[in-house]
């Protein structure tokens, strides 16, 4: 007797989104901005009040199974309507998110267990011990402006201008963002519309959703410099898939410290920024035998932040280190030299803050994040190359292998060759691409051989860069307004420096990186 088959579970709702930040934070100058958006003018407008409650166990059970459950209130106080939202699958290396998202209407401000039976809540908290311990972490209150943008091609895209701000405890947060969900259609529609919006209003792709700021902003940890989250890599991963994930998380590293700096003056936002940057260059060359299409160059807009951004670094440098280093040198303990190099400082602070104002500047650019755009479409297409058309295998621990030991040859080879501060800077380079390959590729290649890679490279590369810095002080005399007896002083630390490099000691041995 034939039984019939059991009818296959229901698809998991999913949630299709485009994340972009506003680094322009006023309110009406956005607003008269998206009003010139052709795609959005045409279209009647609908306004929200919503006001958002977080929920999660004291040691963050949820948020560590990227999982996320909220409260919404629609409306306001006298006519609200009660919304109850639990996603899972939450990523913090892309702008555009794909996860599960159930959402049901309660009675009011409490949670509700029965409301989670249609969700996969119970493969999380088994016997009720996990719902039972929620309490509120913060909230959100904005205000949203919604557009449905339907297009020829069939798609549907739901565009989201979210003006407000998180409240955790006593501590606050604004939230001035885009979010574009996929209703209908591919994904091309998001970046489709994105890229429209771009050409009149600057945006920045945002990693990081207002859930995952919260939780920041609750344990103070908002807008500091984020350092790099290395993705997991395995043996049978499929070769774009880990290249995907590697450049994904460089990226992530230079957006999210982008968005720190708009609000955070720590020089090691600015650093981490530019080392994002580097290790997301640094893969591009690693991985490029693997592209099917290369990386869209950036546009002249983000060549001018990243070049600003070099400007502003050297400037904290001079200012938080090697200045600093250099006073009881220059002063002596007199006091006419101690009050001429205070005045220096002085300069020197300015000249940095008003460096710190152009970076930001450069990000309200509108063509600054329609590159950026351009480079998160691209990455995001990377896994469909591979699915349409499939290369031969690849066996990443040998190529892996294979491709840090010929970096170390190249590195050992310029080494042992450079005497000119062209050729220290070589070495220089090479010193990174090896220790943010052997970073990279750390799951896929012996442990060992990623412990040396790395500290071989990081040591030369500090010893190299302090050097560098102090050789900087050269430019910094020229482009500021100093007494003529400490711009000499410096120059003359500075040529020093140069004659270092030049002369440097070749401090490793031959083979000491990932050659042995």
């Amino acid at each position: 007797m034939r039984h019939p088959m059991k009818p296959s579970p229901p698809p998991a709702p999913q949630e299709l989104e485009l994340k972009l930040s506003l680094p322009l934070a006023d309110a009406e100058r956005l607003r008269q901005q998206l009003a010139r958006v052709a795609l959005l003018s045409r279209r009647t407008a609908a306004q929200l009040s919503l006001h958002n409650i977080y929920y999660d166990t004291p040691d963050q059970q949820l948020r560590q199974q990227r999982a996320v459950l909220r409260l919404r209130r629609v409306g306001d106080d006298l006519s609200p309507r009660w919304l109850q939202t639990f996603k899972t699958g939450a990523s913090d290396t892309s702008a555009l998110s794909q996860r599960g998202e159930w959402e049901s209407p309660v009675d009011g401000a409490a949670l509700s267990r029965p409301a989670l039976q249609a969700t996969p809540w119970s493969q999380i908290d088994t016997d009720g011990s996990l719902f039972a311990a929620l309490a509120p972490c913060f909230v959100t209150a904005f205000e949203r402006t919604l557009w449905l943008v339907r297009r020829r091609d069939g798609s549907v895209v739901e565009v989201a201008l979210d003006l407000g701000q998180i409240e955790a405890d006593d501590k606050t947060t604004p939230i001035c963002e885009l979010e574009l969900e996929l209703k209908a259609g591919q994904p091309a529609a998001l970046f489709a519309i994105a890229q429209q919006i771009a050409r009149t209003v600057a945006v920045l792709p945002a990693t990081m959703s207002k859930a995952q700021r919260g939780f920041l902003l609750a344990q103070g940890g908002l807008n500091q410099a984020h350092r790099a989250q290395l993705p997991r890599l395995t043996q049978r991963m499929p070769v774009l898939q880990m290249v995907q994930q590697v450049l994904r998380s460089a990226l992530a590293q230079f957006t999210q410290n982008l968005e720190s700096l708009r609000h955070s003056d720590d020089p090691e936002v600015v650093h981490q920024a530019r080392v994002g940057w580097r290790r997301f260059k640094s893969a591009l060359r690693l991985f490029r035998k693997f592209l099917p299409l290369a990386a869209p160059k950036p546009s002249a807009a983000l060549q001018a932040l990243l070049d600003a951004l070099g400007e502003l670094r050297n400037m904290d440098v001079a200012r938080t280190e090697t200045l600093p280093a250099l006073a009881d040198a220059f002063t002596l303990g007199q006091t006419q030299r101690t009050q001429a190099w205070q005045a220096m400082m002085t300069v020197v602070t300015q000249a940095t803050d008003l460096q710190r104002a152009t970076v930001r500047r450069t990000l309200q650019t509108p063509a600054t994040g329609a590159s950026l755009l351009a480079i998160v479409q691209w990455l995001e297409g990377l896994s469909d190359d591979e699915q349409a058309a499939p290369g031969p295998k690849v066996l990443l621990r040998p190529w892996a292998k294979q491709r840090m030991h010929r970096l170390s040859q190249q590195l050992d080879a310029a080494r042992q060759v450079a005497d000119t501060a062209e050729q220290w800077h070589r070495v220089r380079i090479l010193a990174k691409r090896l220790r943010y390959g052997s970073e990279h590729l750390q799951d896929v290649l012996p442990r060992r051989r990623v412990k040396q890679g790395v500290q071989s490279a990081t040591d030369m590369q500090d010893d190299l860069g302090a050097a560098r810095d102090v050789a900087q002080l050269s430019a910094l005399v020229a482009k500021l307004d100093l007494p003529p007896y400490v711009a000499e002083f410096l120059r003359g630390v500075a040529l020093g420096a140069g004659g270092w490099v030049k002369s440097s000691p070749k401090k490793m041995a031959p083979g000491s990186g990932l050659n042995t």
